[in-house]
């Protein structure tokens, strides 16, 4: 089970994703939450930023856990999984939640936690690199394509949330998955 913090920090990264920065207060994320009132600044001395970056930071390590799991997939493979996660969080929010991090980067102004943002996107293109240089592509065209891959499915997201549909979705991801076929490396025609 996890801590007051812990469930105040997921609660925060909810909300993040749904509502973005400026709507995420901290009476949301008590009600989300379940924690007692007296916990903000008992966890949260920093107030607002700090909780919002330890819920950047923790949703950040779920997605890394996730990719840890892709390990010796296909770069085919890697794209497929990868993207099947966005859109089952769209799905079962019938399109409300998005990526926390997006929401921070476009809502919170700049500053220490869009920068933060900034550098956890950054670990998510590494690993995803680390994953198709694992599966044999080339390390330049790795951190390429994972830069791509990132950029194009959170962006199909966004899209997909305004306009409630996986039609764009659908579309990038399988184009995103012929780009990883085409890759070279193991499993591949190539």
């Amino acid at each position: 089970m996890t801590d007051v913090r812990e469930r105040m920090a997921d609660a925060a990264a909810l909300l993040l994703a749904r509502d973005g920065y400026q709507a995420t207060s901290f009476t949301e994320v008590l009600e989300t939450s379940g924690a007692p009132r007296g916990s903000i600044y008992h966890h949260f001395p920093g107030g607002k930023d700090e909780l919002v970056s330890l819920a950047l930071d923790r949703q950040a390590a779920r997605v890394i856990g996730g990719l840890d799991r892709l390990e010796g997939r296909t770069p085919g493979e890697v794209v497929e999984s990868f993207a099947r996660w966005w859109r089952l969080g769209l799905e079962k929010s019938d399109f409300a939640v998005g990526c926390s991090l997006v929401a921070v980067t476009a809502s919170a102004g700049a500053g220490a936690l869009r920068e933060e943002a900034g550098t956890l996107f950054e670990r998510w293109i590494v690993r995803l690199a680390s994953l198709f240089e694992g599966a044999g592509v080339d390390a330049a065209v790795a951190a390429s394509f994972a830069g791509e891959l990132l950029a194009a499915v959170e962006g199909a997201v966004a899209i997909a949330r305004a306009q409630s549909s996986f039609t764009v979705f659908d579309r990038v991801v399988e184009r995103l998955r012929a780009e990883a076929d085409a890759l070279g490396g193991k499993g591949s025609d190539d």
